[in-house]
């Protein structure tokens, strides 16, 4: 098997999304971050746009985090997660590229300087949040039932950063009303890979970013 090397920084939620497939996969990986505001010239050799995740498959560069999750599901030796079926494989990959706006979103609410700012993406979140739960299948609080899928390791780590910032400021009501939604996030944040996939200290220091970055929602940050 060819050595694997995650190189991104060490807050980045996409990166973590390949961290955590590794980790359900149980193959071995490295990590190595860099600098965002001192990128390294070895890095924008081999990250064209500038941006991070790259994963190196021994001296072979792969950029874009759906590309690395694919790539890593098709190289899997067993638990492969995206469908063999052409059609439910499309459906996942769908519901993955929703899910884009979700990222985008979840970073702008938590940066938000004053209240209404963030209230107002909370609003346009929720209406994500119910159009997802509507796919969401009875049998189980993740988006296959019981059964991991590839689009359950796409949300992960933005419903951790959820988590965390509600953590912070209790009133964002990001999931009030809507209990499958809810169901989903504490399944995802009990899976061990979850923990494994961040470094120890992550939701610390993210509070402290946040807070340097004068967020409202952690304005009360020490």
């Amino acid at each position: 098997m060819p050595a694997l090397t995650l190189v991104s920084f060490d807050a980045c939620p996409y990166v973590q999304r390949a961290a955590i497939l590794l980790q359900e996969q149980g193959r071995p990986y490295d990590i190595r971050y860099i600098d965002l505001r001192r990128k390294p010239d070895w890095f924008l050799a081999i990250s064209p746009n500038g941006l991070v995740p790259v994963l190196q498959v021994d001296e072979t560069p792969i950029f874009e985090s759906t590309v690395i999750l694919e790539y890593l599901d098709e190289t899997a030796e067993t638990g492969r997660l995206l469908p063999a079926d052409p059609l439910e494989r499309a459906r996942q990959r769908m519901w993955i590229s929703y899910i884009a706006g979700v990222m985008s979103a979840g970073w702008r609410v938590q940066a938000a300087r004053d209240e209404a700012g963030a209230r107002a993406v909370v609003t346009e979140l929720r209406t994500h949040f119910a159009e997802l739960a509507k796919n969401l299948p009875d049998s189980g609080p993740l988006w296959g039932g019981e059964t991991l899928t590839m689009v359950d390791v796409a949300i992960a780590p933005i419903l951790q950063r959820f988590a965390w910032a509600e953590a912070l400021e209790p009133t964002l009501g990001l999931f009030d009303g809507l209990p499958r939604i809810q169901a989903w996030r504490d399944a995802l944040l009990a899976r061990p890979s979850l923990t494994a996939s961040i470094v120890p200290d992550l939701e610390q220091r993210s509070a402290r970013m946040l807070h340097a970055l004068h967020s409202w929602v952690a304005r009360d940050v020490g």
